[in-house]
Parts: structure tokens; sequence; C-alpha cells
């Protein structure tokens, strides 16, 4: 990046340095650039530890730098990654993962298979700060015979291998981070991925550079560089101004016209990413069955599916989307604004004398995030329900959710890039996860016993009853199954992910 001192600032002057500044450094156009106008900020390096490493919108940062245990393919299906070959004996008992040979680390150290364990080990420890340790916890007692590791099994979670293509599934140099350690791997992050950090400006941009030694496809960029744009408006102009290459995640109306725009090209698929309203049981009116119900009967999903959001959603009754391995079509919740009336009427509540609650919701961060809580807020007042709305940015979500200090009510887009009831229904609503709002004994009494259960059909069966009930119940507010508008310059070709994350290793020249 180019260093100027200040009397050489102070001669080009302002306007000049500027633009000096754009064509020369971190965001030169070349074809061997690719530029993402991004949606979110980059908190930490670390992929495993703390509130981002649970953030899904991030993974697609985390999944250029590093690489997971299993691959994953832009359609779900999972891949090799690091590991080749991986199971259990026939009572799994243990388990079994092959690591994958020739691998190197971006400092060119060789990967080895006691990398895998340390990393596995490090997010099974409760001392790590792994969010979802008692995943990675349930396996134990490595031992490494040449490239195949095996593992006893402490508490059988049958997901724990789509977990090694998911959330915190990364793994990191044993040796590297050792010597460093948790703040110099932040100044100096390695990983093993298609890129290697260049350069970083918090709040700004990410400088990546192509890693030639990876294992993989050969990425198409030789540069790709993250500029964090948090505000939706402003990537629109990013992307028109052609300051950016590709960007993702803007208004369907602005998607709708840039996507033929002379110059421009654009794809929205439907992804994993769900819209929901987490409920929070602490205030008395979220403890009325009445209020809660009401306000979910009161919610035209169709009309914001089809108007707000131009048809670019599904509406969904439970938090299992189309895709998911538990979705179950029959379960289905009406919008009944007069039913919501009765309920709320039993209560005493009324529109001249509404129930009054606050909602919270991120603005930006999905298309038309905040303006569908608006729509939302006008569709409970009208049959006397009165929210005020508080917006916050993302990480404020994360923090305020972890120490279950969230709103009554508050909007959240879920990510669940493996498609597995555990992973949606469970965490958003099991009482010891820290991402769950709601927290009751009767939801953790139909939960538990499903998170070791070694029948596939049995689980499977389990989860949809777990989710029957909590729509029964009113414990949180399914919205819409979203799909993705990404715009980008013609000259590319992008290649959608079914899990929303917008890898550069998907985009290519045309």
């Amino acid at each position: 990046m180019i260093k100027l001192n200040r009397r050489e600032t102070l001669a080009l002057g302002g306007a000049t340095f500027l633009s000096e500044l754009l064509l020369g450094g971190a965001f030169a156009q070349t074809s061997e650039t690719l530029t993402i106008a991004y949606n979110v900020n980059l908190p930490s390096f670390d992929p495993t530890v703390g509130p981002s490493a649970v953030n899904p919108t991030i993974q697609a940062i985390y999944r250029a730098i590093y690489d997971q245990y299993v691959g994953q393919n832009p359609d779900l299906s999972f891949a090799p990654g690091l590991l080749t070959k991986w199971g259990w004996n026939d009572d799994k008992t243990k388990a079994w993962m092959d690591v994958r040979d020739g691998v190197v680390w971006h400092d060119g150290s060789p990967l080895t298979p006691a990398d895998v364990v340390w990393s596995l080990e490090r997010a099974g420890d409760p001392k790590s700060g792994n969010p979802i340790q008692f995943v990675w916890g349930g396996l134990g007692n490595y031992q490494i015979d040449g490239n195949r590791i095996t593992a006893d099994v402490k508490q059988f979670d049958p997901t724990v291998f789509k977990w090694m293509a998911f959330l915190t599934g990364y793994i990191l140099p044993k040796a590297y981070y050792e010597k460093v350690g948790a703040e110099g791997f932040e100044k100096k992050p390695v990983g093993a991925g298609p890129y290697m950090v260049d350069e970083y400006q918090g709040n700004a941009f990410l400088r990546l550079k192509r890693n030639d030694k990876y294992w993989g496809p050969k990425s198409a960029f030789e540069t790709v560089i993250f500029k964090f744009v948090p505000d939706g408006t402003s990537r629109v102009a990013e992307i028109e101004s052609g300051s950016a290459d590709v960007t993702l995640e803007i208004p369907y109306e602005e998607y709708d016209r840039l996507r033929v725009k002379p110059g421009l090209a654009g794809v929205c698929e439907p992804v994993s990413d769900i819209g929901m309203i987490f409920i929070t049981n602490v205030e008395k009116e979220m403890l009325d069955e009445n209020v809660r119900l009401a306000a979910i009967h009161a919610i035209d999903k169709d009309l914001i599916a089809k108007k707000l959001l131009r048809g670019y959603a599904t509406p969904i009754a439970t938090l299992e989307a189309p895709g998911y391995e538990a979705f179950d079509p029959s379960i289905k919740v009406a919008y009944d604004p007069e039913l919501a009336k009765t309920l709320l009427a039993k209560s005493g509540y009324s529109p001249d004398k509404p129930v009054k609650f606050k909602i919270q919701t991120t603005r930006g961060f999905k298309p038309k995030d905040y303006e569908m809580i608006q729509a939302i807020v006008g569709m409970w007042r009208k049959v006397g329900i009165d929210a005020e709305i508080e917006v916050y940015e993302i990480a404020k979500h994360y923090e305020l959710r972890a120490g279950h200090k969230l709103d009554p009510m508050a909007f959240y887009n879920w990510g669940n890039a493996i498609g597995d009831p555990s992973t949606s229904t469970g965490f958003a609503m099991f009482s010891p996860s820290p991402h769950s709002a709601w927290k009751s004994k009767d939801l953790d009494d139909m939960i538990g016993p499903l998170w070791g259960e070694k029948d596939e059909a049995k689980r499977i069966a389990g989860w949809k009853a777990v989710d029957k009930y909590i729509a029964e119940k009113g414990y949180v507010i399914p919205l819409v199954q979203y799909s993705q508008p990404i715009v980008y310059k013609a000259s590319l070709k992008v290649i959608p992910n079914a899990t929303g994350a917008l890898q550069p290793t998907l985009v290519s020249k045309a």
C-alpha cells in the first residue's frame, strides 16, 4: 500500500491523495484483482473462537484463508477437504479420519495429522472459547497412525462430521499458533487455504494474495479485496460505480434494476439462510402464550415475501427450510388476524389497549430486514400489539444473545449451511446453547435425547415433533427462507453457493 509522509500528503492535496491511494494501493483494479463489496466487517482472524466464529456471513472470508476438515460443494453436499475420508466403526464407539498428504501452510511448513489432532482438541477444550465446544468435546483420546487418526467417542453426536464442514470447523497450524499465541495470530494469521492475508485495515478492507501452493484448484484471481461495506445502499453504489466487481445482499429492487444494466449481471438463488424472530422468555409479555401466538398469526408472510421481498423468499412455518433434512411441509401456521385479536382479547389486550414490548433488528445486513420488521410492526398494530423498534449492528446481537439479554423479540438471519435440524432448531431453541433466546424445561426435555440419537430415522422424526410443538406453543417466529441477490460485472462468472458464502474461489472470469 502507498505510504506517504505528512509533507507529501499535504503537497498532493486531499482529493488527489485519495485518488492516488485508490488507484495505486489497496483497491487498484486489474484483471488479476477481484474486489468484493462485502456486507460485514471481520472482527477476528481466528475462525474457531468467539462470536464471529459462528457468524455464517463471515465464513466466505474464513474459507478463503483456511481449510476445513471436510469440504462442501455449492449445493450443500459434502466433499473431501483436508480429510480425504472419515467415518465411524460399526457400533459408533470410535471415529476415524484420513488426513490429506502434501498440504503446506502459508508459511511453507507441512500440515500434518498432529495439526488436525491439536485443532480438534483445542476446539473441544472448554477453556478455548469455541462457541460449540460441546460438539467437538464428544471426541477424545486421539491416536495417529501414519495419515490416519482414530478417536474414542466420548459422547456420540451424529452431526460431528457435518460440523467439520461448518462453523468453527477449521484446522490451524499447531507449531505456529503455539509460537506466536492468540495475539500474534491475530496480527499475522496463517492458514492453508487458497488465499493468504496480505493486508488488513479494520473496518475498511482485507486484501488477500493467492496461495500458489494450495493443494486444490488454482484460484482465478491473484488478489482478492474484501471491502467492508455494511450499508446496503453503499454496496449498490460500489457495484454501480465500478469500484467493486461483485457485491451481495442488496435490496431486491436494486438487484432487479442492476442485473439488466449493461455491463452487469446477477444471480439470485435460494440459500440455506432463514429470517426469523427470536423470542426471549424473560419479560412477562413473552411468557403469555396468547401474546406469542397472536404475534405469529398476525404476520402475513406471503405478502412480505411477494411484495416486500419481490418473490425472492419462501414463507416458512418452522426453523426448517425446504432443503433441510427435517423439513416438514405438513406443519402450517395460518395468517389469521382475527384469531390474533381473539387471543389477545383473552389476555386483556386490544387495538385500543395494546400489549407493548420492544423488538430489535439489523438494518441493511439482509435485504429489507428493517423494512420487514417495520411491516410486521404495522400488522401487529392492527390487532393490538404495539412494538417499538430498536436498530443495532449484528455484532451487538451476538453479544446480547450470548448474555441472554436480547429484547423480548429480535430479528435474526439464521444460517444452517449443513441443513441438519440440530443446527437450526436445536441450537436456536435448546437452553444450554449460547445461541438460544427461549429457554424452557419442556422444550429441553424433548430436545435433549435427540443430540445423541444413533437411529437416524428416529432422530429426524424426533426433530419434526419438536418443530410441531414449537409452532403450537409459539416459542419462535420463523419468517422466510431467503434467496441471495448477487450482482457482478458481466466479465465475471459467479457460481451461487447454497450456503450463502460468496467465496472468491466461486468467482472466475467469464
